[in-house]
């Protein structure tokens, strides 16, 4: 019998890591927003050094949370406070588990009186409508999914545009765009601008490591803005970003957008697990990785282990709370970047050509090749960790991943990433057969960019 929901797809499939680990999904896509539009080396170069266009229209979901209830919800989902939460604000949302374990995570926007929308990832988006519709909240809710990764013709649409222009230039842009300085929003405040006669609505926002708006309206204007943008951005070098560059900006700035949702196990979640459907995210995504093990909670990771612990606010009662009050203060790992060797990454990429089995395939400039990535980090030959998004700064000129270590491993530590699957690799569509290998890295900070340590507010990059 074909199963219907995720529980049902658990029990089928036996072992839970098994399924994910050899997922048919493919390639976690950014839909729509074309490859490169000049070169992704110069399209990095240029969130740093000039001005840079994201498109962020088609790769998150939209959950539209509309009523008296609309924060009531997110405050009994999230791991944060929201008791400075006006309209005109914004704030990063953290759902965990009943265990208190993360979901995942995206942006709440607070756009009028009961009025939100979560911008983010589905795990997020589909655990928030799942206690919406099911926890008795007065609220509607309306799913406006991502587009499609493989439209193979089909039109697309979405109900907004999303923009965000970055980079040292950005400011000048915006005034010139504006026609005048315009007012000075505050960093996760909301604000409007002017762009081609249209008001437009802002979010002050960074994600390249220089201040920065991000910029949405109905998406029958997308290409009038966009173009607008563009031409005026010209003369300040701005540059528009593909979606092979796009993801990798968080190499450098510090955010792990993907760890696996922790909604697989625990008898709380399995009305969850039930109502989710057979093709959800959750049930058709993917692990990749060195690290094997046979229980899926191994790659469960707290808000403290990526970063989120100053989010941690208990001022609320909110879900897996009581699991976070007796993680605080035993938490054993932190989020850092890793720098890997030069000379290790030279012979991975060159093991391309030429006779033997040749390592792992290290895609450039991101080198992901799951929906949720996990190689084994070694300290002293003992597992301390996992590294979980990998990839290629021209910035830096360096291959780099973010990682969550164990916390006797301090910054200027060479530990040993381990590269490639074991037994030459899983079933997944992405995988080739291969050959591990063990690549030197060193500890390095979180930020890995200087200019992002210096500039972004403290919070869930920084880890202040």
């Amino acid at each position: 019998m074909t199963a219907k929901n995720l529980e049902e797809k658990l029990k089928a499939a036996g072992n839970t890591v098994d399924m994910l680990r050899n997922s048919k999904i493919g390639a976690y896509v950014y839909p729509v927003v074309p490859t490169e539009f000049h070169n992704w080396r110069d399209e990095q170069r240029a969130w740093r050094e000039t001005a840079v266009l994201f498109d962020q229209t088609h790769h998150m979901v939209d959950l539209f949370l509309k009523g008296p209830d609309a924060i009531k919800v997110c405050s009994d989902t999230a791991i944060n406070t929201f008791k400075n939460f006006p309209v005109n604000r914004a704030k990063q949302y953290v759902p965990v588990s009943h265990d208190g374990y993360v979901i995942g995570d995206g942006i709440l926007f607070n756009l009028e009186e009961n009025h939100l929308v979560f911008v983010g990832r589905a795990p997020s988006a589909n655990w928030l409508q799942f206690q919406a519709e099911t926890g008795g909240y007065d609220v509607e809710v309306t799913y406006d999914d991502r587009s499609p990764s493989m439209p193979m013709g089909r039109a697309v649409t979405r109900k907004f545009y999303r923009f965000q222009i970055q980079g040292p230039n950005a400011q000048k842009i915006i005034e010139k765009l504006n026609g005048g300085p315009f007012e000075d929003i505050k960093f996760f405040h909301m604000g409007y601008i002017n762009i081609g006669g249209k008001k437009v609505r802002a979010l002050r926002h960074g994600m390249a490591g220089a201040p920065g708006l991000e910029i949405w309206g109905p998406y029958e204007e997308y290409l009038d803005i966009r173009a607008k943008i563009l031409e005026e951005g010209a003369e300040f070098g701005i540059v528009p970003v593909g979606c092979r560059a796009y993801a990798t900006n968080t190499l450098e700035s510090g955010w792990i957008p993907s760890p696996l949702p922790a909604v697989y196990t625990g008898e709380e979640m399995k009305k969850y697990r039930e109502w989710l459907p057979a093709n959800s995210y959750e049930a058709m995504g993917s692990i990749g990785g060195s690290y094997v093990s046979d229980n899926i909670e191994d790659y469960y990771v707290s808000p403290y282990d990526i970063g989120y612990g100053p989010f941690v606010k208990f001022d609320h009662d909110f879900i897996g709370a009581d699991a976070l009050k007796k993680m605080e203060g035993e938490q054993t790992r932190r989020k850092v970047t890793l720098a890997w060797n030069d000379d290790d990454v030279r012979k991975i990429m060159g093991s391309v050509v030429g006779e033997g089995t040749p390592y792992k395939y290290f895609e450039q400039p991101l080198a992901n090749y799951a929906s949720s990535n996990y190689d084994s980090v070694l300290a002293n030959g003992k597992n301390a960790g996992f590294s979980m998004f990998t990839g290629i700064s021209y910035n830096e000129r360096k291959a780099l991943s973010l990682a969550t270590v164990d916390n006797d491993v301090e910054v200027g530590n060479e530990v040993t990433v381990v590269w490639g699957e074991p037994d030459g690799g899983t079933e997944k569509t992405t995988v080739e057969k291969h050959q591990q290998m063990e690549v030197r890295a060193i500890v390095s900070p979180v930020p890995y960019s200087e200019v992002a340590r210096k500039e972004y507010a403290s919070g869930w990059r920084t880890g202040k």
